[in-house]
C-alpha cells in the first residue's frame, strides 16, 4: 500500500511540477512576447527617428546647395554686368572716332550751359576744341583746353567759383543703377 500511496503522492508531485512548470513556461513565453514587442517598437522608434533625421539632412543639404546655386548665380549675374560696364566704357572711349561725337559734344555743352546761366568758359579736352568752336563764337563763350576733362564738358560761372560738369563718364556714372537694373532686366527678364 505504501507503494500504492506512493505511486499516488509522485503522480501527484508530478501533475503539480508539470503545472508549475507550464505556468512557468507560458509566463516566459509572455515576458519573450513582451520584450519582442517591446524591442520592435525600439527598432521602429529608432527607425522612425533615423528616417526623421536623414530627411532633415536632406533638406538641410538641399538648402545649402541651393543657397550656393543663387550665390553662384548671383555672382555671375554680377560678373555679366560688371561685363557689360566694361563694354558700355570701351564704347565711350570710341565715342570721339564717331561722326556724330561733335553733335554730341555740342548737346552736352547745351545742357551744361542751361544749367549754368551766364557761364563765360567751357572747359573741354584739348583734342575736342575743335568740335566746339564755331558754337562758343555763337554762344560768346570762352573755350579752355583742360587734360582732365574727357568726353564732355566742364562749365564755369563768369567768377569761375562754380561749374557745371557734363561728361558721358559722369552720366554713366550717374545713371548707372538705373541701367544696370534695365540690363539686369533684359538678360534675365
Amino acid at each position: 500500500m505504501v507503494s500504492k500511496l506512493e505511486n499516488i503522492l509522485q503522480e501527484e508531485v508530478l501533475r503539480e511540477i508539470n503545472k508549475i512548470l507550464a505556468e512557468a513556461d507560458q509566463k516566459v513565453e509572455a515576458i519573450r512576447k513582451e520584450a519582442e514587442e517591446r524591442a520592435e517598437r525600439i527598432v521602429a522608434q529608432a527607425k522612425r527617428r533615423a528616417a526623421a533625421e536623414r530627411q532633415a539632412e536632406l533638406a538641410r543639404a538641399e538648402s545649402a546647395a541651393e543657397l550656393r546655386v543663387a550665390t553662384a548665380r548671383m555672382q555671375a549675374k554680377g560678373e555679366m554686368i560688371e561685363r557689360v560696364r566694361v563694354e558700355v566704357e570701351r564704347a565711350l572711349l570710341d565715342m570721339p572716332k564717331k561722326p556724330e561725337y561733335p553733335e554730341v559734344l555740342r548737346r552736352l555743352a547745351e545742357e551744361a550751359l542751361a544749367a549754368l546761366p551766364g557761364a563765360k568758359t567751357v572747359a573741354l579736352s584739348p583734342d575736342d576744341l575743335p568740335h566746339l568752336e564755331a558754337w562758343a563764337s555763337e554762344k560768346v563763350v570762352a573755350l579752355k583746353p583742360d587734360e582732365a576733362v574727357r568726353l564732355g564738358v566742364r562749365v564755369y560761372s563768369e567768377k569761375g567759383t562754380s561749374y557745371v560738369e557734363n561728361t558721358l563718364p559722369g552720366r554713366l556714372e550717374r545713371t548707372w543703377d538705373t541701367l544696370s537694373s534695365r540690363v539686369s532686366e533684359i538678360l534675365w527678364g
